[in-house]
């Protein structure tokens, strides 16, 4: 399942994708992505995206909250790396920590083809 913001993929109106409103700050608190979901009876969400330790990681913890098991594709993210840190590599532990699984992008299409 993907889940885009509407107008940037004709193709993405096939009936299984999810649309959600697009997020306010990081996480999913303030849009209707939980909603969507439980309208379509997800309950499983594979997440990928462009920051790690921010949107993906605020994204992770709401929907662990609210109920979701959560797999995140750890080669298809990345994050910002400054002086006191790197956000990728900070992000990799709270994935394993907290994630249902943490997967490569090969492992996530090798499931999703099952």
């Amino acid at each position: 399942m993907l889940i885009l913001c509407p107008g940037t993929n004709p193709n993405i109106f096939d009936g299984r994708t999810v649309i959600a409103s697009p997020h306010k700050v990081y996480g999913p608190e303030q849009n209707d992505l939980v909603l969507q979901l439980r309208k379509q009876k997800v309950d499983q969400v594979i997440l990928a995206g462009m920051s790690a330790n921010l949107c993906v990681q605020a994204h992770m913890h709401e929907l662990l909250e609210m109920g979701f098991e959560i797999a995140v594709v750890k080669d298809a993210t990345a994050a910002a790396q400054i002086p006191e840190g790197d956000g990728y590599l900070a992000a990799l532990v709270n994935f394993r920590f907290m994630a249902n699984a943490v997967w490569t992008t090969d492992e996530a299409v090798k499931r999703l083809q099952q």
